[in-house]
């Protein structure tokens, strides 16, 4: 759910891209547009209009089609309306009517009786509940912020964290100097999509592609490097974390610990890299996306060597190799 609440009015309001545009408009039922959309869902009252309401998805946006509204004008000529009556006695969000149909008066009538919101599409049912619900995944999905610089790297995701000054502004620079690309620096907003990706984006897009560099200041990622450097928003597919070398901490060294961090309740692959002078961390951190890469294509270079390990000490090759030295003396 996001933090502030989305009513039918702020839905209707929305400048959207053609491509992703509800063409909404509202034709009764105005004092309903102050309502909050709490659930990110859609429902077709089919059932409901029969007079079936055990289960009623009320609390979603209603979608009625062409099929339902032919049965809407079927209840007017057989002046049966209880199964309407009986629908706007739950507290509905509003009603969208679909392929710029426009119902019976008797509909709005009772609609406006109960103060909801009455709209109409252009779009025929089938695009504009696509296009509905991929704006439900945007406006309505959980959300967090956290402090860090997400950077695509090779076409990875990747949010490098750690405590201040440990130099991850610095090293997102030198990425976008080598050709990669900045998504957002110090806060970025994250928000659960379809409840199995996180996407990561500037918590404010004025901001979110300038950068602060100590000693230098703020500086402007897509005047100094061109559009190219920058983009708007990527999935984290990959949480780096940068920490100053602890000699007394054993850190990986082989990669077959496959660690992983819980953000909105996806589970992310996650890996610690110590920062120490003398050690390349932008050079580091492309060789993690590369890795990654190669997961996402079912290859795992740790497991692999491995398994080659295990397969040479089976071969009897290891030990013939260590008893094969000169032990005579």
């Amino acid at each position: 759910m996001t933090e502030k609440p989305f009513t039918v009015l702020e839905l209707i309001s929305m400048e959207l891209p053609d491509h992703n545009s509800l063409r909404l408009r509202c034709i009764g039922g105005r004092k309903g547009l102050s309502k909050i959309i709490t659930v990110p869902d859609l429902n077709r009252p089919g059932l409901a209009l029969s007079g079936f309401y055990e289960s009623f998805a009320h609390e979603r946006v209603q979608v009625f089609g062409r099929g339902e509204t032919a049965y809407i004008e079927k209840l007017k000529n057989e002046n049966n309306l209880d199964s309407l009556n009986q629908m706007f006695a739950f507290e509905i969000p509003c009603v969208v009517f679909t392929h710029g149909i426009t119902p019976p008066q008797e509909f709005i009538d009772l609609a406006e009786k109960t103060d909801c919101a009455v709209l109409q599409s252009e779009l025929d049912t089938t695009e504009f509940s696509i296009r509905m619900l991929r704006l439900f995944s945007n406006i309505l999905a959980p959300k967090k912020t956290l402090h860090g610089v997400l950077v695509e790297v090779y076409g990875i995701g990747i949010l490098i964290t750690g405590h201040s000054g440990v130099g991850k502004s610095e090293c997102a620079l030198e990425l976008v100097e080598r050709g990669h690309r900045l998504v957002a620096d110090d806060i970025v907003e994250i928000r659960c999509v379809n409840g199995n990706s996180v996407l990561g984006q500037g918590a404010n897009s004025l901001i979110s592609h300038h950068m602060e560099i100590r000693g230098l200041g703020i500086i402007n990622v897509a005047q100094l490097y061109g559009v190219g450097s920058i983009r708007e928003q990527k999935e984290i597919q990959l949480l780096i974390k940068l920490e100053e070398w602890d000699a007394a901490k054993v850190y990986d060294r082989i990669g077959t610990d496959y660690a992983t961090e819980e953000i909105l309740g996806v589970k992310v692959p996650y890996i610690v890299i110590p920062v120490r002078p003398g050690r390349n961390v932008p050079i580091i951190i492309e060789a993690a996306a590369m890795n990654e890469r190669l997961k996402y294509r079912g290859y795992n270079s740790a497991r692999d060597f491995n398994q080659n390990i295990l397969k040479w000490i089976e071969t009897g090759e290891a030990q013939a190799a260590y008893y094969g030295s000169d032990d005579s003396y």
